[in-house]
């Protein structure tokens, strides 16, 4: 299958080389030339194991054996063989992302992307070893080095913002074993971190760093369609769970909520609608960095604005990559895109065409929440639905329920939990009392006895294990620690 970049239809490679380079020569993203056509209802009916390599097989034809790579992917290393279950609290049905070796919805995608980049890398018969480099705001990191730590022929590297992630989040990071991984924070926010990712990116010649460094580059972040593919199949499961539950009938919409910044995760939602699966509203959930709202509902993208330091830190961004792609799918003009990315890049700000603004609004809404009431939602949930809540699922319950309340649209919606609650525990246990200060490890144990849910074994203990990673660099320095590696 072809893919070609998002600002220019020319620079075209198959699937296998896509997932190898991660980003295109140009700058802009890989999307495929025409999209594949799946049996949904047949695909409903299988496992998750079978869906997944159905959904990942059709969008990446070119790289084989999708059955084992997805056994190896997941098999043992989630705590259901189903991966990402739902359950219904009698209002929404939440998505459950975070059932993965990290606690997160980015293991669903970073399970699977080193099989398919080895893979790929034995089919295209490459014989030097890559570099993934990525910058996280706090998932995507810990996610990655744990699926890529040890893997043969592979390094990683994961730039971190400094203060930018929680307590937990950094513990999970700058503990990694590995002798393949490096983490380093950078002073600056996430933004800066991926711009800097970017920018050595842009400075490397055929896809290898300068200075005769013979690493190839390559990336985790969902920029990398081997990271957005995998995040199809857990759309395709949630419905199949209504389904089965009989809360639905084949055929009938169902809405999705879902908490972004980057905006992969939705997009991925995006990709299931058009390869058939019966979705109705996409909802995008932003907190107080609300660049995408004020895009969706006014077609001018702004990234002039203070970067604001929330309690759902992973959704502090102001550039969100993957929006950069629904661009391309919905105009399909790659000289377009080329522009606006261009104008967001020197300007700052870009407004699409009325006629891309209309089809933007056809398929999503969006809302933003702040902390505040991310936090009351939290207390909310838990009171009414006995349901614990981390403060992005929080917000995308908040804005499902604006969305609910002032369209009137009662269609089953699907709250997706892009977490758990233990990887912010100080703002989850401040939502349900006040308590004295504590550090977020003590925190934790607290809140397990508070609620009675269980920490989830892969977070407990965290604070015993030696910290590996402690270095904190200038953003101006990020190439030159990469040469360093």
């Amino acid at each position: 299958m072809l893919y070609h970049s998002t600002r220019n239809h020319q620079a075209t490679v198959d699937s296998a080389q896509a997932v190898l380079s991660g980003l295109a020569p140009d700058g802009g993203l890989y999307v495929p030339a025409q999209l594949p056509k799946i049996d949904v209802e047949a695909t409903l009916q299988e496992n998750t194991m079978a869906m997944a390599a159905r959904i990942i097989g059709a969008m990446l034809p070119d790289i084989p054996n999708m059955e084992t790579l997805v056994d190896r992917a997941y098999r043992g290393k989630f705590q259901t063989e189903e991966l990402t279950p739902t359950v219904d609290t009698g209002k929404f049905t939440v998505l459950e992302l975070f059932r993965g070796p990290t606690s997160a919805f980015k293991d669903v995608a970073l399970c699977m992307l080193p099989q398919l980049l080895t893979a790929a890398k034995t089919e295209k018969g490459m014989q030097e070893d890559i570099l993934i480099l990525t910058a996280t705001s706090g998932d995507t990191g810990k996610a990655a080095l744990a699926g890529f730590a040890d893997v043969p022929g592979v390094k990683i590297c994961v730039f971190y913002p400094d203060g930018g992630v929680s307590a937990v989040q950094r513990a999970q990071m700058v503990t990694q074993e590995g002798n393949n991984v490096a983490v380093c924070a950078v002073k600056g926010n996430f933004d800066d971190a991926q711009t800097g990712v970017k920018n050595i990116f842009a400075s490397a010649e055929n896809g290898r760093l300068p200075a005769g460094n013979k690493l190839r580059l390559s990336t985790a972040n969902s920029i990398n369609i081997g990271r957005l593919a995998p995040q199809i199949t857990y759309y395709f499961k949630a419905y199949a769970d209504l389904l089965h539950r009989g809360q639905i009938k084949m055929g009938d919409t169902v809405n999705f909520c879902v908490p972004t910044g980057n905006f992969g995760d939705i997009l991925a939602g995006w990709l299931a609608k058009k390869l058939g699966l019966p979705v109705g509203k996409l909802i995008c959930a932003s907190n107080a960095n609300n660049v995408l709202t004020d895009f969706i509902q006014t077609g001018t993208y702004d990234r002039r604005r203070p970067l604001h330091k929330t309690e759902s830190p992973s959704m502090d961004i102001l550039v969100s990559s993957n929006l950069e792609r629904l661009l391309y799918f919905l105009s399909g003009d790659t000289a377009l895109v080329a522009d606006l990315m261009k104008q967001l890049n020197t300007e700052g700000v870009y407004t699409v065409p009325e006629s891309l603004k209309e089809a933007i609004l056809s398929e999503f809404w969006a809302g933003f929440c702040d902390d505040e009431k991310a936090l009351a939602t939290i207390k909310n949930v838990f009171e009414k639905q006995n349901y614990l809540c981390d403060t992005h699922t929080a917000t995308g319950w908040a804005v499902a329920e604006d969305y609910v309340n002032q369209t009137g649209d009662n269609r089953p919606m699907v709250v997706l939990s892009t977490a758990s609650a233990y990887k912010f525990p100080a703002a989850v246990l401040s939502a349900l009392e006040k308590v004295e200060e504590m550090d977020e490890f003590a925190q934790m144990e607290y809140l397990e006895k508070r609620t009675g849910w269980e920490i989830p074994k892969n977070l407990a203990g965290l604070q015993q294990k030696k910290e590996l990673h402690t270095g904190v660099i200038e953003k101006t320095a990020m190439l030159s620690f990469v040469m360093g590696l």
